[in-house]
């Protein structure tokens, strides 16, 4: 399901399929009703209910999407006002560790980037390792000066390494954050539901072969849109740091 949900394109083809085949399902199933206009009017009033209520639950999960694809932008803003504001607190530091610090923010900077820009989810053990490490010697480097020398000054560099690495652990539950397995599950029962009940509705196959993928078309590319929008990788709309190349760039080369 995982792999599913990370491959907009799949879902756009699986979900088109099995909505088809279940029209399908339905209009077979519509030779057995009975064409009474009491009958007729029931199941219209019926049909329309499951429509709507499928079109509410899409609009939910499309606004549960964007909700969290605009956390993931303002954690990307975040982490890279907490990195730039290190950097110039390093100042404060003695010349010798703010010299010993800065390439090993700047490499922290370039592995962050590669965070949000890789596609390849592979890459992202070793890059959780690279990452670790980064860390580490950064907390290390600004934590023993301050225990030789404790001071506000020095308290000031610690809590902005502490922001840095906060933001880190703030970026990493954003992209965790994806809507639930079981929201997907009841939106495409609902979905199935709904097809099958407008492939009821069709009584003249032959003279609506067409209108019968518009539902179909239109359902697999809303569950297209919020599965991109949802999946950090694995979408065309990802989050693109900018702000993470902005303070690259500005920083000091060499």
């Amino acid at each position: 399901m995982s792999f599913t949900l990370n491959h907009p394109w799949v879902v756009f083809v699986a979900s088109f399929v099995v909505m088809l085949i279940a029209e399908l399902i339905g209009h077979g199933l519509s030779r057995r009703q009975s064409d009474d206009v009491e009958s007729h009017d029931t199941f219209n009033v019926i049909q329309g209910a499951t429509l709507t209520l499928l079109g509410l639950i899409i609009g939910f999960s499309f606004s549960m999407a964007i909700s969290r694809y605009d956390q993931r932008k303002n954690y990307e803003e975040a982490e890279a006002n907490a990195i730039g504001t290190e950097y110039v607190r390093l100042d404060l530091l003695p010349p010798e560790d703010a010299v010993r610090l800065r390439p090993l923010l700047k490499t922290y900077l370039e592995q962050r980037i590669r965070f949000y820009e890789t596609t390849d989810r592979s890459q992202l053990p070793a890059l959780a390792v690279l990452k670790n490490q980064s860390q580490s010697a950064l907390w290390s480097g600004v934590t023993a000066p301050a225990s030789q020398q404790p001071n506000p000054i020095q308290a000031l560099v610690v809590s902005g390494m502490n922001d840095v690495l906060n933001s880190e652990g703030y970026t990493q539950a954003a992209w965790w954050n994806r809507i639930p397995v079981a929201a997907w599950l009841l939106m495409g029962l609902i979905a199935l539901g709904c097809n099958v009940m407008v492939g009821m509705g069709a009584r003249r196959l032959s003279s609506r072969r067409g209108l019968l993928l518009v539902l179909p078309l239109v359902v697999s590319i809303s569950f297209m849109l919020i599965a991109d929008i949802d999946s950090p990788r694995g979408g065309l709309i990802r989050v693109n740091p900018q702000n993470l190349h902005a303070l690259l760039e500005s920083l000091p080369h060499g």
